[in-house]
């Protein structure tokens, strides 16, 4: 036996082929918990790495902690390059945890996402980040994502879903991308665990937990989650004829961006259809007031809401061009009992609407800022919506794109009779000319 015909004790099951057959450059793969998702990454590092023809190839494996990383992916990496190591086909550095092939130079390093600024400045051929939602989303898109464009590298992105985060924007954004797929394996589908096992667990866990953490359920809400996943692509397949809507108000929502990486957002919205958002980065409020006015003169709405959180200057110039605009005061009293504040009267608003058939354009960043609060109950029994920034701080963005949606339910809006040309009230009393018009 040489070192090119050692086995290195890898039995693939079948999804695991699968993946390894099926996989494009960009691969995400949802399971669940004890599927073997580890040791099919780590096979797939060491097959690529080991077969390298480019100059100095690297390979990172990510988990989210380095701790967690040392503890299973490193041992499990040592493990399958084990028989290879009496040939003096790898070098191992147990301090830097790295392997090196020494036919190629290939190298496969161990990293942990909480070290962020570790990993820059590379070169990478290949990559598998480990327990994707567990991640800040700068990890991906400002170091690994950057350090494959060189050579065109791939990465494996593995995990099990846990409510909105990085990993479910993968996830749902790989559809219709040339260069991406996704996979999705249950407990039924891998046969890593027993049958008897799956049903004790199915009855001791919560239905919410065993439908996340063994069917790979994105859309299993947390009880205090207010939209789910499900709401939002249900929301997407309705369809409303071109038309049908024409009766309804036309309505605009516009947040502001609040601060450097947040998005200024308008939105279309006409009874139960919304039309794509269109989202702004880095635009100051002169900027984004005269991409309203233009809005508001092509679709001439009946109602523009703004957040006046931050968009006092938009609100003023729109203003000063003689269009007439709503402020949203997002922190203000509810205008129906039972809500702490105007904005999550207004996010209940939505979800209801949602529920009730409203269709939105399927786009992964509207569905994911749908999909992200949490909602909670205060000491005075009312309700109370995960604020911007606390989910900032948990999904490292803000919802824009949802908040410009919310803010055409600030209000109702009627759309104005229209009356004949040759109508002439019945009375001459001003009261019952007002009556007539249905004016209070």
């Amino acid at each position: 036996m040489t070192a090119q015909t050692a086995h290195l004790g890898y039995f693939p099951r079948q999804w695991q082929t699968q993946v390894h057959r099926e996989r494009k450059r960009f691969t995400v793969c949802a399971l669940h918990r004890r599927a073997g998702k580890t040791t099919m990454s780590i096979a797939e590092l060491v097959d690529k790495a080991a077969k390298c023809k480019l100059d100095s190839g690297l390979f990172f494996y990510v988990a989210p902690f380095l701790k967690q990383a040392k503890a299973i992916a490193w041992r499990e990496l040592k493990a399958r390059v084990a028989p290879l190591i009496p040939y003096g086909a790898v070098d191992i550095n147990e301090g830097e945890l790295w392997v090196r092939f020494t036919s190629n130079g290939a190298m496969i390093r161990i990293y942990g996402a909480d070290n962020p600024d570790a990993m820059r400045g590379v070169r990478l051929d290949g990559c598998v980040l480990d327990e994707v939602a567990q991640m800040k989303p700068e990890v991906w898109h400002d170091i690994i994502r950057p350090a494959l464009s060189d050579r065109k590298g791939w990465a494996i992105f593995i995990g099990t879903p846990k409510g909105i985060n990085l990993f479910s924007e993968l996830y749902y954004g790989a559809e219709g991308k040339a260069d991406w797929t996704a996979f999705l394996f249950t407990c039924y589908d891998t046969t890593a665990l027993d049958e008897d096992e799956i049903a004790s667990m199915r009855a001791e866990m919560s239905d919410t937990a065993f439908k996340r953490e063994m069917l790979c359920d994105f859309s299993a809400a947390g009880d205090d989650q207010l939209i789910s996943i499900a709401d939002a692509e249900e929301a997407v397949k309705r369809r409303y004829r071109p038309g049908e809507m024409d009766y309804a108000p036309r309505v605009i929502g516009v947040d502001p961006a609040r601060f450097g990486d947040d998005r200024s957002v308008i939105i279309r919205r006409q009874g139960l259809a919304v039309w794509s958002p269109e989202v702004m980065h880095g635009k100051d409020n002169m900027f984004l007031a005269g991409r309203v006015a233009q809005h508001i003169e092509e679709w001439k709405p009946h109602a523009v809401f703004i957040d006046a959180g931050n968009g006092a200057g938009v609100i003023d110039r729109l203003r000063q061009l003689g269009h007439e605009v709503f402020e949203v005061n997002f922190g203000g009293k509810a205008s129906k009992p039972g809500y702490l504040n105007k904005r999550t009267e207004m996010w209940f608003d939505m979800r209801d609407w949602l529920q009730a058939g409203g269709s939105i354009p399927n786009e992964a960043s509207l569905k994911q800022d749908l999909a992200a609060p949490t909602y909670s109950f205060n000491a005075a029994n009312l309700k109370v919506l995960e604020s911007k920034d606390d989910m900032k701080k948990r999904i490292k963005r803000s919802p824009d794109i949802a908040d410009a949606l919310a803010c055409t339910f600030a209000e109702p809006v009627q759309v104005p009779r229209v009356l004949p040309v040759d109508w002439m009230p019945a009375r001459n009393d001003p009261a019952d000319l007002y009556a007539e018009l249905g004016c209070n």
